[in-house]
């Protein structure tokens, strides 16, 4: 048969036990005033029927919804995304998660966009975000976010996007706040690593560096929902707490210095590809430490030696003991900030009532 001609957009569903959440997601896609798209849901073995409920819309969506199926279950979003990258065909590329939902006119705004600014990327400032039901929403943005009145252009001038994006931390990392061109991602290599859960804040990062057009928009047109299944919603013990945010530096770290040597810029300017990467690691020791106050050093250390064999099957005493003295030392830190504080506090007291009586 004939090629079809590629869609505009390929709007892309890592799915894993959605099935409570999916025909809603699917169904506000069907509802787009703009139709020119097709839908792949990258099933990741769920063990409930999400798979079936993405196989029933296969007639409401006429020839548009591709499903894939992954070979084992891979834990994460990250490989699912990949995947439906790789089989999508669409101009632009937009990662949605399956248990959220589009405006009706998110995909037409986010298009016109991209094509009326020739944008590599069409960045979503603001959102909403809805309670479980989808009944009840609110406006949101990220704090510290430069939101702005009408669409704009980031700089171009790559040391200023570090500096006021990537090291001050002044950016969503949800894929689905971007509509991306496909051939910026696929010509540039530009995937997922499997690190969960900070796949997509890596994804971004190398992002902000490659695209040339990067075309902030203050529209709300997607709906996070505030569902159980978010990973880090979830409860976790104190152990898997800090795995959470330790973990990602052992695989992470190391793919993202290798990206980031890709770039010339970086050859030239090693200063900044330091910057990155310790803002990396600086930004997961912080996290980590404030979310195991309650345990000792031993302990600490023995959560790193675990994580270590769980991640690579083998220990590292030296990695381990590394990273328990850093911890250590934010302790010492924390310790000596909050008693600074409090004598900041108790000496403007004391001017306070001084101030008082002289009055």
């Amino acid at each position: 048969p004939p090629r079809q001609p590629c869609p505009a957009v390929s709007v892309i569903f890592p799915t894993y036990n959605v099935s409570k959440y999916l025909p809603d997601c699917l169904n506000s896609v069907l509802a787009q005033t703009f139709q020119d798209f097709e839908a792949i849901v990258v099933d990741d073995c769920s063990t409930d029927n999400s798979k079936g409920i993405a196989e029933s819309f296969l007639e409401k969506f006429g020839g548009r919804l591709k499903i894939l199926s992954m070979e084992k279950n891979s834990g994460g979003a990250a490989l699912p995304r990949n995947k439906g990258l790789h089989f999508s065909r669409g101009e632009y590329i937009f990662f949605m998660d399956p248990d959220d939902m589009l405006t009706p006119n998110a995909l037409e705004e986010m298009y016109n966009l991209a094509k009326d600014f020739d944008a590599d990327v069409v960045y979503l400032q603001m959102h909403y975000e809805s309670n479980e039901a989808g009944t009840e929403f609110r406006l949101k943005v990220r704090p510290g976010e430069y939101t702005m009145n009408q669409p704009q252009f980031e700089t171009y001038d790559l040391v200023e996007r570090i500096h006021r994006r990537i090291l001050e931390d002044r950016i969503q990392p949800e894929p689905w706040t971007k509509l991306v061109r496909r051939d910026l991602l696929t010509e540039n290599e530009i995937f997922f690593y499997h690190v969960r859960p900070f796949d997509d804040t890596l994804w971004t990062c190398i992002l902000l560096l490659y695209a040339k057009k990067w075309l902030h928009v203050p529209r709300p047109l997607y709906i996070q929902r505030m569902s159980a299944n978010s990973i880090m919603r979830s409860e976790k013990t104190v152990q898997q707490k800090v795995e959470t945010f330790i973990s990602p530096l052992f695989i992470g770290l190391e793919n993202l210095d290798k990206d980031l040597k890709r770039i010339d810029f970086f050859r030239h300017n090693p200063d900044y590809h330091y910057a990155i990467l310790e803002r990396f690691v600086r930004g997961h020791f912080n996290a980590a430490f404030n979310e195991n106050l309650q345990i000792s050093p031993s302990e600490f250390y023995a959560t790193i030696q675990w994580i270590l064999e769980k991640t690579f099957g083998k220990q590292n005493a030296l990695i381990s003991a590394m990273c328990t003295y850093i911890n250590v030392q934010q302790r010492i830190y924390a310790s000596r900030q909050q008693q600074f504080d409090a004598s900041v506090a108790q000496a403007q007291k004391r001017i306070a009532e001084l101030e008082a009586r002289l009055k």
